[in-house]
């Protein structure tokens, strides 16, 4: 696969500064809460005709990759 930032953006401007596909006004989390409803990859490209396959599976990595970036801190408060 070629690099996300082949595929994925990330511009203030556009739509609030979510991870978008380039040239679209799609986020990331758009087509991750399609595929979580149960849409495949074949409904969503029918649905908006400017993604291809790769778009989708170039989403599902930057998810993936941020999850691998995400760490939890645990505050304790100090009695």
């Amino acid at each position: 696969m070629q690099e996300l930032s082949d595929f994925i953006t990330i511009d203030s401007e556009i739509c609030f500064g979510k991870p978008c596909i380039k040239g679209t006004r799609i986020s990331v989390g758009d087509i991750l809460n399609w595929l979580s409803a149960g849409m495949t990859p074949s409904e969503i490209i029918e649905d908006y005709p400017e993604l291809q396959e790769v778009h989708i599976r170039a989403a599902l990595a930057f998810a993936a990759a941020r999850d691998k970036m995400t760490k939890v801190f645990v505050y304790e408060a100090v009695a």
